[in-house]
């Protein structure tokens, strides 16, 4: 355990910049850059419109005060779906641990370095192993926080600035239990980013500790050029290939599971069923209908062939240590 621990160390410190500094400046500037402008549209009153009809100019104002008065939900719409505007943090989550696992085993054979750590009393299955604990949970636990706390920020910013124009937001949102809960639920589907991650995971970890050079090309090329070639054999052979299939649950699932969320266009879960009351998306209902996700058998095969890719991933470091 104290072994695992200072490895998880060193996978951090040697990659903090992409895994802490890079989603934490995003964040600040996303926390600027709404902040200048929801300040900017309020003071020059962009919130009220003017609409020609028939060629006279009607004024429409809009007013969130109005809707929450009529019971429009406002509040409660801002608390089910705040976090969305976290959404480019995780895409650069999925971009940074991509990469990550890419270069995880190929670099130090790269820079002759797993010399050094290979006289470590290390073994290969732990330092393997603590490559896919930093992908898995380590990278995405830092980014939920850092989104997390930019969310909050920011929805509370603007309902301060809200305040500021006659508008309290603040006390209908602080009341609304899915401002606490929503936090809670990202942390919550960790468990199923895990299991859709490790296929991924295993195909890079793979990659990287077998390619002398190019793994970029080699984990993506090599996807693509199946693709084309069994597309090639059903063309010349006409034996009915369904490719459909083959690009959806193996290439796809090999490429992109490392995107949050992923898992429900993959399993095709109705947009619908993930509508609340205020026919908006809720989430408490992406929440479920993720973990309803586990129960196809496909999310398990992925796993079990990820964790098989991990350890031949472990099995090809201990005697690959070419530059």
């Amino acid at each position: 355990m104290k072994t695992m621990k200072w490895l998880l160390r060193r996978e951090f410190w040697e990659h903090k910049g992409a895994m802490l500094w890079a989603p934490a400046v995003a964040a600040v500037a996303m926390l600027v850059l709404m902040f200048l402008s929801l300040a900017f549209a309020l003071s020059k009153g962009l919130f009220d419109g003017h609409l020609i009809v028939n060629g006279k100019e009607k004024v429409m104002h809009f007013s969130v005060a109005d809707l929450l008065s009529q019971g429009g939900g406002v509040a409660e719409m801002v608390a089910n779906g705040y976090m969305a505007a976290s959404a480019p943090l995780f895409i650069m989550l999925a971009a940074v641990v991509f990469f990550y696992c890419l270069g995880a085993l190929h670099d130090e054979r790269r820079d002759r370095s797993i010399l050094f750590w290979k006289s470590l009393p290390v073994s290969d299955n732990e330092t393997v192993l603590s490559k896919v604990i930093t992908a898995a949970i380590v990278a995405p636990l830092i980014t939920i926080a850092i989104a997390v706390f930019m969310s909050v920020l920011m929805v509370l910013l603007a309902a301060l600035l809200c305040a500021f124009h006659g508008v309290n937001m603040i006390g209908p949102l602080l009341s609304q239990p899915a401002f606490y809960l929503t936090p809670l639920q990202i942390i919550g589907l960790l468990p199923v980013y895990v299991l859709w991650a490790l296929p991924t995971i295993g195909w890079l970890l793979l990659v990287s500790s077998w390619a002398k050079s190019k793994v970029f090309l080699w984990a993506v090329g090599a996807p693509i050029l199946a693709i084309v070639m069994l597309k090639w054999v059903d063309y010349l052979l006409g034996v009915g290939l369904d490719l459909q299939w083959f690009t959806q649950n193996v290439i796809a699932r090999g490429l992109f599971g490392l995107v949050p969320g992923v898992w429900l266009p993959m399993e095709q879960v109705n947009p619908h069923a993930m509508v609340g009351a205020q026919r908006t998306v809720a989430m408490s209902a992406v929440f479920t209908q993720s973990w309803m996700t586990l129960a196809a058998p496909s999310v398990w095969v992925g796993a079990v062939i990820g964790g098989a890719m991990i350890y031949g991933a472990a099995r090809l470091r201990r005697w690959k240590d070419e530059g």
